[in-house]
């Protein structure tokens, strides 16, 4: 196995998950739907950089990939022959080095993003980021009723869609709306599955949970379970039970060579 360590690393993200990275890919399990968007997005590149690669979801398999991570816990995880311990900001790769650079729900946990968002492009001859919008609306139910925290905690990580476009020069950027039977658990997943948040270990895979204290959580997930318990849940929300998908703020920009 190919590994390079960086010291140059700070502490964030790499200590989060090196704290919650552990049996995070038992969770996060790439979809499908997700994977073809981001294929045709790295338009059949040979030589791909994953940034923020984590255990290597949505890698395309017909390629040659680097993954990149400051985390050795998320590293030891990823599945690949090639692997670099560095952070997003300070790539130790040569300019054009790559056909394509790639980044997946990562760069709100980049110390820089526009820092980090120019070194994919100094890299790579095309770049495909998967984002969430902050100033998107719909909310996801369980910010709005549940745990307001998530809004001032993501709002303050997550760049907006707007800022993000700008600094990567993007010429396109596709909606991902979240299918109700997403297989990949982050945060918006389980919109028509409630039950789920209820599992300690689908939150611990989500960054911003277990970012939360407990004493936050707990008694948010205790007024969830009694929700659904009474079917007072279901009742406001019932016009989600016959949904396939909901927009939640879900972007894949795309820059640079067609």
């Amino acid at each position: 196995m190919e590994q390079v360590r960086d010291e140059r690393d700070g502490p964030e993200p790499a200590a989060a998950y090196d704290r919650i990275g552990i049996g995070y890919k038992n969770v996060r399990r790439p979809d499908p739907r997700l994977g073809a968007l981001i294929r045709q997005a790295l338009g059949g590149a040979r030589t791909v950089v994953n940034v923020g690669a984590g255990a290597g979801s949505y890698e395309p398999e017909d390629a040659e990939v680097t993954a990149v991570d400051p985390s050795q816990v998320m590293l030891d995880q990823h599945p690949g022959p090639r692997k670099v311990k560095a952070g997003a900001e300070e790539l130790p790769f040569a300019d054009g080095a790559f056909d394509a650079a790639m980044a997946v729900l990562t760069v709100h946990h980049w110390p820089d993003p526009h820092r980090g968002l120019r070194e994919l492009r100094r890299v790579s001859r095309r770049q495909a980021v998967f984002t969430w919008d902050p100033e998107h609306r719909p909310e996801l139910w369980v910010v709005e009723e549940y745990l307001p925290e998530i809004r001032e905690l993501d709002g303050a990580r997550f760049t907006p869609l707007a800022e993000v476009v700008q600094a990567m020069d993007a010429h396109t950027v596709l909606p991902f709306p979240i299918p109700h039977d997403f297989t990949d658990g982050f945060q918006s997943a389980h919109w028509r599955r409630p039950e789920a948040y209820l599992d300690p270990a689908v939150r611990a895979a989500s960054s911003t949970f277990a970012t939360l204290p407990p004493s936050v959580v707990e008694p948010a997930m205790e007024r969830l379970r009694a929700d659904l318990a009474s079917g007072a849940w279901q009742r406001r929300h019932a016009h989600l039970l016959g949904r396939e998908s909901v927009d939640y703020g879900y972007r894949l920009v795309v820059a640079g060579e067609s």
